[in-house]
């Protein structure tokens, strides 16, 4: 099978937009539940029935039936309420109600409300059960030769909890709570490239941002149909031709360096992680190899790669 560009995109961000079908986007959020924090009037995420029912009765946590909204009532404060948060996570976890639990990662994502303030923290495997927004940074690692581009694409190890074996962004990683977008960057070139931190710091050049709504497949690992809507910093490195990208832990097998022919003949196999295959296909728009002339669905595929959410954002 072959996949087209929008084919890929509409992969990564597959939750209905408003702009392109209003009636089908007012169906389906229709069928969700709202996450609320209490004295805060808006979403901040979107959450299954199936998951929402799990919470009634929980301590700290309303269930509005007709409004269809859940919200965690417990706590002022982002300490109480991200504490409360992960006392219920933790309960969650020992009796094995949802599998994306199995794949605990120790690792706190924070929540924003619309003023930018951090609203609670939680799990990182738990946040595809509130559907929030979460964030990350791709980069884009690459050497120019008299022919072209070679770009750098590691290939996820098989071990992975996630899209164990597809292809990835030469380094991808999320955004701890308390990290900011540059220092997640150099501390995961290190961790999944090995690559030099005096050059991430002098080279590597941010070069905007994607958002997309993916929902989640059997890939992803655990429930499917969870909401994950997501913000992702993208950085490009042009790398001299004596520094090769070699795996720092467990989680890349091996590195490829491959021209950009190659690469687009391993996305129309639909060989990347989705949200690699968008990061990569936003390369190609930024560096004019993906142009109105060469692709029929330019416009749709841009506007698709910077939606705008629902829910606040930092």
């Amino acid at each position: 099978m072959s996949f087209t560009n929008l084919d890929l995109i509409n992969a990564v961000d597959g939750f209905p937009y408003y702009q392109v079908d209003p009636d089908l986007y007012a169906a389906s959020i229709s069928t969700y539940y709202e996450l609320r924090v209490a004295d805060h009037d808006y979403a901040l995420g979107y959450v299954l029935p199936s998951v929402a029912e799990v919470f009634r009765g929980v301590a700290h946590w309303e269930f509005d039936d007709e409004d269809r909204i859940l919200t965690l009532t417990g706590g002022t404060n982002a300490a109480v309420r991200s504490a409360i948060v992960a006392a219920t996570l933790e309960a969650l976890r020992t009796t094995g109600h949802f599998k994306v639990l199995e794949k605990w990662r120790n690792e706190l994502y924070p929540v924003y409300g619309r003023n930018k303030e951090l609203l609670f923290n939680v799990e990182r495997s738990a946040s595809p059960l509130f559907g929030v927004v979460t964030y990350g940074v791709h980069l884009t690692a690459y050497v120019k030769k008299e022919d072209g581009f070679r770009i750098w694409i590691p290939r996820r190890a098989k071990t992975k909890q996630t899209y164990g074996g597809m292809l990835d962004n030469a380094v991808a990683g999320g955004i701890a709570t308390g990290e900011v977008a540059f220092e997640s960057l150099v501390r995961e070139c290190a961790e999944e490239a090995s690559l030099p931190e005096d050059l991430v710091r002098s080279k590597a050049r941010v070069a905007g941002c994607i958002t997309y709504f993916y929902i989640r497949d059997k890939s992803a690992g655990g429930e499917t149909g969870l909401m994950q809507p997501e913000v992702e910093y993208v950085y490009d490195l042009e790398l001299p031709e004596d520094v090769v990208p070699k795996p720092g832990d467990d989680e890349v097998e091996e590195f490829y360096l491959w021209t950009v022919d190659e690469v687009k003949e391993h996305l129309e196999k639909g060989e990347f992680k989705p949200n690699c295959a968008a990061a990569m296909i936003d390369f190609f728009i930024r560096h004019g190899m993906l142009t109105p002339e060469n692709e029929k669905d330019f416009i749709e595929i841009v506007a698709r790669l910077h939606r705008k959410f629902e829910f606040p954002t930092l």
